[in-house]
């Protein structure tokens, strides 16, 4: 279950069942805060520098009104036993605090000073505990004073649950947010910190065991997840020992004209790398001789129109069709439409990505009839791509997050959406999502997205469920692109999956 996310308002329904005992046996609400203050002064006592003769390191922990607070607070306790010279300063009035947090800070021995006076070039190291993922309001005023004064400062800044000013679930900036050096988040890890910007301003994120049971998390049923390897594991295709080339599926990819087929052969080779049997592209029969100077194992047949398709969609073989990269937005519509029809169509799978999507822009209805007619429908849009698709689409284009307007895209079309970037989303229609944690700035190069195309339409091939595929292709293009780093080019993914296989496979 660790790969789950919990929305804010999951993370404090956990806490009440953890505390009321509902699930598993009930722990209280100080018990929680202990342990949470524990993990985020284990966390600052690492940055720390080793303790000097001469004096004792310097903390200043900025503590909020609420549960974010008294965490901080019992994180300045700790330290203080510890042998640090520890500061707490404080927004707001001390009897303002209640519940836990008033009880952690009647444990603090020493004084509090206001928020205002406190200054942060004094410190070693400071701890950020002022505002939690559930914040409801800009950082402004006082806050935002301080955490910008941290910044400046360049001192290490450990965050308590997320950088005050980071929304737990859009990571959105609520204001103002300063960079941390570590977070200490805890239970399960919240999609702001793993959605931009909020993930530039994590640093290093701890997640932190604090006692809520994993029986208390799976009562919530969560359905976002982190595009890690326990989402898709127990489904990655592993070829049986009487398998042969189509018993691992074949898929076909469309081709552009002869001044743009490099697209279509890069999907093909994803696909071929990643596992599926026996891949062919379609090619017009001006770009034949061009495809045909490049490819080997990849099968080639000439495929110019939606007749052309529909004959090659005979073969009852061919279990999914990639198609968009070069394809002219015209040419693009009358391949998608022949390919989600004829008798196979039903147990047909589509992937479509560039001029496969631009074509139905502002038309996302009739891109749903399509996925309609099919086993499943893969659409990986980056984001420009994604905007004019869904433009007539109120509910995409009024989301208050790239999760939440994924999962509305993916509602609307009923296919898988893969929201490309830096943060991908892949989003089900039954409302599962997943976030990627893999990747590189150097994926940022032309063709990248064919090669994830091609991973999708492999594991697709192979049998593996849509959405888990989706999320396995996300995560294996990253990996590869990490893997490859500072020179990549598109080329080099497909060639970077072999021994990304044989550990997942192992």
């Amino acid at each position: 279950m660790m790969h789950c996310l919990l929305h804010t308002a999951e993370m404090r329904e956990a806490d009440r069942r953890a505390i009321a005992g509902d699930v598993a046996p009930a722990i209280s609400g100080q018990a929680l805060m202990e342990a949470a203050g524990a993990a985020v002064a284990a966390a600052a006592a690492a940055e720390l520098p080793a303790l000097a003769a001469e004096r004792p390191r310097r903390v200043l922990v900025a503590c909020g009104p609420g549960n974010n607070g008294g965490d901080g607070f019992v994180a300045a306790r700790l330290l203080a036993e510890m042998g640090h010279a520890v500061v707490v300063a404080l927004l707001g009035p001390r009897e303002a605090l209640r519940g836990d947090a008033a009880a952690a800070a009647a444990l603090w021995p020493g004084d509090v000073v206001p928020l205002a006076a406190a200054d942060p070039r004094n410190a070693d190291l400071v701890i950020d505990a002022l505002f939690g993922a559930g914040l409801a309001r800009d950082v402004a005023s006082e806050p935002e004073a301080f955490l910008r004064a941290a910044a400046a400062c360049a001192v290490p800044i450990v965050a308590v649950d997320v950088p005050s000013g980071v929304d737990g679930d859009t990571g959105a900036i609520r204001g103002y947010a300063a960079p941390a050096t570590v977070t200490v988040t805890f239970a399960r890890r919240k999609p702001g910190h793993l959605l931009l910007p909020g993930r530039t301003l994590c640093g290093r994120l701890h997640l932190a065991d604090i006692g809520i049971a994993d029986a208390v998390i799976a009562s919530l049923a969560p359905r976002t997840f982190a595009a890690e390897e326990a989402l898709f594991a127990d489904a990655f295709p592993r070829p049986a020992i009487d398998a042969h080339k189509y018993s691992r599926g074949h898929v076909l990819v469309l081709s552009g004209p002869a001044d743009a087929t490099g697209a279509a052969r890069l999907v093909a080779r994803g696909a071929l790398r990643i596992g599926a049997g026996a891949v062919t592209v379609g090619s017009p029969r001006d770009a034949l001789a061009v495809n045909a100077a490049h490819l080997t194992a990849i099968m080639l047949r000439p495929c110019d129109d939606a007749d052309d398709l529909g004959g090659l969609l005979a073969d009852e073989r061919i279990n999914v069709v990639a198609l968009g990269p070069g394809l002219g937005r015209q040419r693009a519509r009358a391949l998608v439409e022949a390919a989600s029809r004829g008798a196979h169509a039903p147990d047909r799978a589509l992937v479509l990505d560039a001029d496969a999507l631009t074509a139905y822009a502002g038309d996302h209805e009739a891109l749903a009839e399509v996925g309609a007619r099919v086993r499943a429908a893969v659409l990986t849009p980056h984001a420009g791509e994604f905007g004019k698709l869904f433009s007539g689409c109120p509910p995409v284009r009024e989301a208050p997050s790239k999760l939440a307007a994924a999962r509305a895209a993916a509602a609307a079309t009923g296919a898988i959406v893969i929201h490309k970037g830096p943060d991908s989303v892949i989003a089900a229609p039954d409302g599962r999502a997943a976030i990627n944690t893999t990747g590189t700035p150097y994926l940022a190069t032309a063709g990248a997205g064919d090669a994830l195309a091609g991973f999708v339409a492999g594991l697709l091939a192979q049998g593996m469920p849509p959405f888990e595929a989706a999320a396995a292709a996300a995560h294996l293009h990253g990996r590869a692109g990490e893997a490859v780093g500072p020179g990549l080019i598109a080329e080099d993914l497909p060639e970077a999956v072999p021994a990304l296989l044989a550990r997942l496979v192992r």
